[in-house]
């Protein structure tokens, strides 16, 4: 579809109204305002700005001279293109900002794509673009440890990350085997405690833990779980414009093989 110039002709409307929001000052661009559904705003002119938590390499993290790089933000990029803007990241926490919803309701950000996964309570607190990636659970563990599945972890301790599906997949799990979980609030600091025996194994999405212990080899993953997760990006509840323009730039980008190309670059293969 056509790049389309709506925002920046909308800008200079006198309808232009200024919103105060936890973060500060919220510029809309429509004469929706930052809340409305039918007309596409951003919270800042020439920006799509999008929450995410770091690192969570491949997907997003710092990459040379601290620049942040990875599968999700090259998707985003997509969107801003189509938007005739540019992308900002902001890091936000997960658990209490992202997938509550809070970073989009209170203005900090006008997208969420942090490798979330599409669950139904999630759904409560915040609108999904179409599904965009297939995830599934996987377990890492110091290699040679022996360890290829959650029932052999009685009275071990396993690490999760704090309001991810693999905590909740964790949880629903451990009076059946008997491990102890043990939280980590991101990613880095989980699969670093493998690494130094804080925790006998981890849970967490398979491509950042495959992508880990190929770095990592002194780590492996033995095992997955199917549990069906795909990812998806997140907007304010009710913000269909933005949502429909997520939508059609992720649906052009399969259609042209673009889709292919980036995910190829980040996992080494095309998608299945």
């Amino acid at each position: 579809m056509a790049r389309r110039r709506t925002l920046r002709a909308l800008a200079v409307l006198p309808a232009l109204t200024l919103a105060v929001a936890v973060t500060g000052c919220v510029e809309s661009t429509t004469s929706g305002g930052a809340q409305g559904g039918g007309e596409l705003s951003l919270i800042a002119p020439g920006s799509l700005t999008t929450c995410t938590h770091l690192p969570y390499e491949p997907f997003q993290f710092p990459g040379e001279g601290g620049k942040i790089v990875g599968f999700d933000v090259e998707l985003v990029d997509l969107v801003a293109r189509d938007l005739g803007v540019q992308q900002k990241i902001v890091d936000a926490p997960f658990d209490e900002g992202i997938q509550s919803g809070e970073s989009l309701n209170s203005g900090q950000c006008d997208v969420a794509a942090a490798a979330m996964t599409i669950t139904d309570s999630r759904k409560q607190n915040l609108d999904f673009s179409d599904p965009y990636f297939d995830a599934e659970q996987a377990l890492m563990v110091k290699k040679g440890s022996g360890f290829t599945d959650l029932s052999q972890l009685r009275g071990k301790k396993l690490g999760v990350q704090v309001g991810t599906t693999g905590k909740d997949y964790a949880e629903a799990h451990k009076a059946e085997f008997g491990y102890e979980v043990v939280d980590f609030d991101d990613l880095a600091l989980q699969q670093t405690a493998v690494k130094t025996g804080q925790v006998d194994a981890a849970i967490n999405d398979n491509g950042v833990l495959y992508n880990f212990a190929k770095n990592n080899p002194d780590t492996e993953v033995t095992k997955e779980f199917v549990t069906g997760d795909k990812y998806g990006i997140g907007v304010r509840k009710g913000n269909t414009a933005l949502l429909t323009k997520v939508n059609e730039a992720l649906a052009k980008a399969k259609q042209s093989g673009e889709y292919d190309r980036i995910y190829e670059k980040w996992f080494g293969k095309k998608p299945e």
